[in-house]
């Protein structure tokens, strides 16, 4: 089991950048692979990016790949995300996952 806790979320205008972290509860190269997600009002949660833990090999959806970047610290077990050139289609609650255990969730607004 893993708690985790997501920070960092806010409200942003667009062509701006927030970065978000995820803290967990124990060692995340351990855990080998985490993602964000991300849900927006009355649709479904949507997959952003992953990470292969130990070795920081990342994967990214389509709609945030040259503006999204994924990145671990493994010594104090963050996730990252750095978001840049965000979009008003960015907003959503954006959520980290790790074997199959979420956070809370942090709020990501971006106004035009």
């Amino acid at each position: 089991q893993v708690q985790l806790v997501e920070s960092g979320g806010g409200l942003v205008q667009a062509g701006g950048s927030l970065r978000l972290a995820c803290k967990a509860s124990r060692s995340i190269f351990s855990i080998g692979e985490m993602a964000w997600y991300r849900q927006a009002p009355g649709k479904q949660r949507d997959f952003v990016a992953s990470v292969d833990t130990p070795f920081g090999r990342p994967s990214y959806a389509d709609s945030v790949k040259g503006r999204f970047t994924i990145s671990t610290d493994n010594d104090k077990n963050i996730l990252f995300l750095q978001m840049n050139s965000l979009k008003v289609e960015d907003t959503a609650v954006y959520y980290c996952l790790a074997e199959g255990f979420t956070g809370q969730g942090t709020q990501v607004t971006v106004s035009s």
